[in-house]
Order: C-alpha cells, then sequence, then structure tokens
C-alpha cells in the first residue's frame, strides 16, 4: 500500500484521528514529497520514528490565523526558507525581480516572503511565544553566523538572532533533527539543547575554554578584515572530525555558538533515507495550478552521492554538505530506477546519476573516513594531492547495471563531472563509456574562466587542464562518429576578474566558436568564500587584496563581453573595449569581436568566422585551439602529462 501525504491541514490531521501534532513543518516551497526536497526527506524521517508531523507549504505570513492551522505543535515548530535562498529565489543578481518561482504551485512568484526563515520564525514567535522554534534549510545553514547580505549591502546578524528562533540544524540534518526531536520528546528544555552537533544555539553564558572565539559583531561591523579572519576560521572548522566549538559574541551578554558539524552518514544510513516512502510527486492540491515546475529536473534523476571536494571558492557546499563525499549503495539506486521505471510518464530515460559532482562517488582519501579533511588545503586545487584516490570503477559499475534495467533506454549524466579528475585518472575507460552512452550530444563543463589569477582565486585548474580534457573529448567522439559536444560554463566579474581579464575570455569563447546563451554573472550568496572576498576586497585564505567589481555597470560590461555576438549588448562591449584601449579588436578581422558601426567590409574582405548562426540552430561548444594566452593542450598518450600540467601550473 503507497504511504500518504503528510496532512497539510487540520482537517487531514483530524481524518487521521490526530488531535496535535508533534512537529509543525512551516516551508517556503510548496509541498513535495521527494527526496530531491529537503522538507520531504525531514518529515519522512521523523514519521518513520514515530513522530507525528504537519507540513505548512507556502503559509500565508501576513495572516496571523494561518500559523494556527494546526495549533501549538507538541514538540516544536520546524522552519525553512525551501530548496533555495529566499533571496536567491526572488532576485537575479541585479537585484531584479524574478518572475517566476520553480517551487512554487505553477510557478507563481510571491508565494514566500523575502528573507522567509526571519519572517516566519518571527510570524510564530508572535502568535506561540513560547514555543519551540527551530531552523534548517540552505537559508539558515548558510546565515547561521554574522554574513554578508548582497541584497542589502551590509554584515546581518546570525540569522537565529533575527528570526527569534531557539536552535539552528545546519547542514544535513538528518542527524541533528533526530537529536533535537529526541530530547525535546523526554522533556528536555529547549535552551538547554546545547550538546548538539550540527546545531547552533544562543546563550549568555559561555563557559571559559568551550571554542573558539570569534570576533564579535561589533568588531565586525567596525573592520572588513575581521570578517575576513572570522571567516577563516569557520572554514577551517567545518569538518566534522576536526572541527571545533566557535563563539560569537554579540555584546558582552549574548554569545551566538555553532557546535561542530555532524558526523556524515554511513552508506546504510544514506541509503535508509532515500528508501523512506516518498509520494515522488507534488501533492494533489497543486493539481490545478499545473503542479510544481522543480519537480521536472528531479523526477527521473538519481542522487547518487552527497558532498564534494572540489572546492571552489564559489560554491557554499563545503559549509552546507561539506567536503566528505558520502554514497548509496548500487542495490539502493538500482531499487529507486526500477520503481522509476514504472512511474507514469517515465519514457525510459534516466535524466542523472550524481550529485554535487557526478563523478565523485567516495572520499578523496582514506584518512578522511576516520579523520576528516585537511583544514588547510584543497584535495584537487591547485593539483591533485597526491594521496588523492582516482578511480571511476564503482561510478562506471553503477552505469552499466542502470542502463541494464528494462524499461531503459538511456542513462545521462547531467549534474556535471570535474574534468581535472576525470584527467587524473591514468584509465580512459571511463571517459569513453561517458561518450559513448551518457552524453545527450552536449556535456556541461565547468572551467569558469581562462585567467590564471581570476581561477586561482576559484580555486579552479588551469585553463590548460580544461583545453588537454576538450581535446581529448574531441578525439574520443571523432574515433565513435558523434558529434558531441562540450557546454563549459563560464562566470563573469567574479572578485579578481578586470575588464581585461573579461577580454581574455571573451576571446577565448571566439576562438571556441561558441555564444553561451547564458552566462552566470558572479551572485554573492551568503558563506562563500568568493563572497567574503567580494565584501572584504580580501582573500580570507591569505589576507591578500582582491580586486573586486562591485558597480553593475562594470559588471553588465564583464558580462557582455562573453556574448559579445548579440546585438542588443554591442553598446556594453563597444564600451569596454574602449575603456581598456582593445580597439583592435573593432574591425573585420577574424579575430576581432565587433565589426565597425555602421561600416562595409573592404573589397574582398570576409567576417569574422562565427558571427552568424544560421536561424533557429542552437549555438553550441565546437571545440577550437586554445585561446590567447592559453597553453598548448596535453600530447596525447602521455599518462603523466596532466600531472604535469598541474605541478608546472603550481
Amino acid at each position: 500500500m503507497q504511504a500518504e501525504f503528510l496532512p497539510i491541514n487540520r482537517k487531514e490531521m483530524e481524518e487521521r484521528g490526530w488531535s496535535q501534532v508533534d512537529f509543525v513543518y512551516v516551508c517556503g516551497d510548496a509541498y513535495v514529497d521527494h527526496p530531491s526536497f529537503g522538507h520531504a526527506i525531514i518529515t519522512r524521517l521523523l514519521e518513520a520514528h514515530g513522530y507525528r508531523v504537519g507540513i505548512l507549504a507556502q503559509p500565508d505570513w501576513r495572516r496571523e490565523e494561518a500559523i494556527r492551522e494546526f495549533g501549538r505543535p507538541r514538540l516544536a515548530f520546524l522552519v525553512s526558507a525551501g530548496n533555495m535562498d529566499s533571496m536567491v529565489n526572488h532576485y537575479s543578481v541585479s537585484r531584479r525581480h524574478r518572475k517566476t518561482d520553480s517551487y512554487s504551485p505553477g510557478g507563481e512568484m510571491g508565494r514566500r516572503p523575502d528573507r522567509a526563515a526571519t519572517v516566519y520564525g518571527n510570524w510564530i514567535r508572535r502568535v506561540y511565544p513560547d514555543a519551540p522554534i527551530v531552523l534548517g534549510g540552505i537559508e539558515a545553514s548558510l546565515r547561521r553566523l554574522a554574513h554578508y547580505d548582497y541584497w542589502s549591502d551590509r554584515l546581518k546578524k546570525s540569522v537565529l538572532l533575527d528570526a527569534q528562533a531557539d536552535l539552528i540544524s545546519y547542514g544535513m540534518g538528518e542527524r541533528s533533527i533526530l537529536a533535537i526531536a529526541e530530547a525535546l520528546a523526554a522533556g528536555i528544555p529547549v535552551e538547554q539543547l546545547t550538546y548538539i552537533p550540527g546545531t547552533v544555539y544562543k546563550t549568555h553564558r559561555v563557559e571559559e575554554g568551550q571554542g573558539i572565539w570569534l570576533p564579535s559583531y561589533g568588531e565586525l561591523e567596525q573592520s572588513r578584515r575581521a570578517y575576513a579572519e572570522s571567516f577563516r576560521i569557520q572554514y577551517a572548522n567545518t569538518d566534522p572530525f576536526s572541527g571545533k566549538t566557535l563563539i560569537e559574541p554579540y555584546g558582552k551578554k549574548l554569545f551566538v555558538v555553532q557546535n561542530p558539524p555532524s558526523r556524515p552518514l554511513s552508506r546504510q544510513e544514506l541509503d535508509d533515507v532515500y528508501d523512506l516512502p516518498y509520494r515522488r510527486t507534488w501533492h494533489p492540491s497543486y493539481a490545478a495550478a499545473g503542479g510544481v515546475p522543480a519537480i521536472q529536473e528531479v523526477q527521473f534523476s538519481l542522487a547518487s552521492s552527497r558532498g564534494c571536494f572540489g572546492g571552489c571558492s564559489f560554491c557554499a557546499l563545503t559549509f552546507h554538505q561539506g567536503r566528505i563525499v558520502q554514497s548509496r549503495s548500487h542495490e539502493s539506486l538500482l531499487r529507486e530506477a526500477e520503481a522509476m521505471t514504472r512511474e507514469p510518464g517515465f519514457k525510459g530515460y534516466i535524466h542523472d546519476v550524481g550529485g554535487p559532482t557526478a563523478n565523485f562517488r567516495f572520499p578523496s582519501c582514506r584518512k578522511q573516513e576516520t579523520q576528516g579533511v585537511c583544514p588547510d588545503r584543497q584535495c584537487l586545487f591547485p593539483r591533485p594531492c597526491p594521496n588523492l584516490q582516482v578511480d571511476h570503477t564503482d561510478y562506471l559499475s553503477l552505469l552499466r547495471k542502470l542502463r541494464a534495467l528494462p524499461g531503459v533506454k538511456k542513462v545521462f549524466i547531467r549534474s556535471g563531472i570535474r574534468f581535472d579528475y576525470v584527467m587524473a585518472d591514468p584509465k580512459e575507460d571511463f571517459l569513453w563509456e561517458l561518450c559513448r552512452y551518457h552524453v545527450s550530444g552536449q556535456l556541461k563543463v565547468a572551467p569558469e574562466h581562462v585567467s590564471p589569477k581570476v581561477l586561482r582565486l576559484m580555486g579552479k585548474p588551469g585553463q590548460e587542464v580544461y583545453q588537454a580534457f576538450a581535446k581529448r573529448f574531441r578525439e574520443i567522439n571523432q574515433k565513435l562518429g558523434k558529434k558531441q559536444y562540450l557546454v563549459p560554463y563560464l562566470i563573469s566579474s567574479h572578485p579578481g576578474s578586470t575588464l581585461e581579464d573579461g577580454i581574455a575570455l571573451a576571446e577565448c569563447v571566439r576562438d571556441m566558436g561558441y555564444m553561451p546563451e547564458q552566462v552566470q554573472d558572479f551572485y554573492p550568496t551568503p558563506s562563500t568564500v568568493s563572497t567574503c572576498m567580494y565584501y572584504t576586497g580580501l582573500d580570507p585564505r591569505t589576507m591578500e587584496p582582491v580586486e573586486v567589481v562591485r558597480d553593475l555597470h562594470q559588471k553588465a560590461m564583464q558580462r557582455a563581453l562573453i556574448q559579445y555576438r548579440d546585438p542588443k549588448l554591442r553598446p556594453l562591449v563597444e564600451e569596454a573595449l574602449r575603456r581598456t584601449g582593445r580597439t583592435d579588436l573593432i574591425g573585420w578581422g577574424p579575430r576581432c569581436l565587433l565589426r565597425p558601426a555602421g561600416g562595409k567590409p573592404p573589397a574582398g574582405g570576409k567576417q569574422p568566422p562565427g558571427t552568424r548562426l544560421a536561424a533557429g540552430k542552437q549555438p553550441v561548444s565546437r571545440q577550437q585551439p586554445p585561446g590567447p594566452g592559453s597553453r598548448p593542450a596535453a600530447p596525447r598518450g602521455k599518462k603523466k602529462t596532466i600531472r604535469n600540467l598541474h605541478k608546472k601550473k603550481s
């Protein structure tokens, strides 16, 4: 018998014979009972441990009676802004309001407030002054201590204080939420829950020697350097094995205390989480609106792992999922895939088998399983660590089993792979099978930039590693007789990137014969190294100064350079070229980015290659020789070549 959806109102609660729930889960997302949605995992996990849970999905926070739907829960209110930070969900990097919300019925915008965790917390506190409130989800997780807020352009306090909550369950919250539930059920007051890993609490008293003292909020307001120093300490204490308790003072009598992170789940525990009885779709009450768009990307995808040791500066995974990779067993994934083949709408295609990085299936070295990650070095940057385990055998075995399932026509990998990890593998069987079976015409990869300086600040490998990967990808596809292309993700105006760096990136795009339809302008979201650079002008890892572009017009110019062929962006591109004295790139030559305005090509002159696309044709990446300033691609056949490239880069 298929499990029921959890109750979303009093009527459904009473139909179950309940007079009260143990927890009310207040969420900024629509209710989608699928393990790609954090609220589904936490509520099903609590249900599996015998707790009664009601879900208030996207309640109207402007009406006090809406929070009274279930009454006061026996144990606590659980609050999440949803799968995304509500400000990222609502606003583009230019601070313009987005038009749709994929996590709302029919994509309707406006179903959650800005700074949802804070608004929901204060709303509950007004109506139920003495009820325990526990914040979770990515918004609370990444705002758990004082943080730079891009949308107000200022430093903000811990969301624990702003939301008037009692606890934050940060990171992947399975362990911490069960510990909180058990303690509350045992009658322990919420203010005494100061010992649970993976939580943040507030207190008026701190014992001597309890943990590491961070600069006070007052000091952070006065000094951006102090914030960079505080962030460096936080970044060094994100590991569950070596992380220490952190104490952030707010005046002399109030402290926000972060306990060390929760231990990662074992493979069996992770399997158990994904084996819970999810309905794997949106609540039927959304049918009239056409459902919830966000399910489309994940409904026929498999989450095989969590955590990432990639260490990209602009990514918040270190603070949320952590650097220790945890993966599900083949048996668990095959059970889910088999069930997927019986779902309505399944047409034989598994859209993805991955996680934060698809080809990471186990910790980067054996030490991490018992001692954690190194606090002062990365696994892949600036070159692969000598202790790095580079092996795609397990992932390949999983993909082969999935391909062999009855009813499965194709298995794609769309969540992205680390090309530097692929190139560090002395065997090429993964790359061959990737090209033969798992690319749907285009493969997403993330070189991000070409400037050595910018790549170093991003924590990404040098361009020569990407060029070597692109060359080998092209060669293998030629031998297979396949026309498949790389779609490189690029980031404009990252800290350290100047207009000159933007032009170098545009020239590389020109030489690839590729016009990206979408470009990610750097977005300063809470709790990333790059956001700390953006706010402070310092690299917190070294305390070296970093040039930062904050002016929206200059950011727009860097972004436009990558899409220089778009006629609407011509004024911005031309302004950037003239500002930097690069008018040599305006003309009729094959290396020019812009044609002269209103002019005609000289007699017999040719237009720059790639300036026009056939009507209706989607631009794709056709890898050409490396762009200006790049190093030659690695020669084929020398297995140590890529390692040598990494050494040369460092």
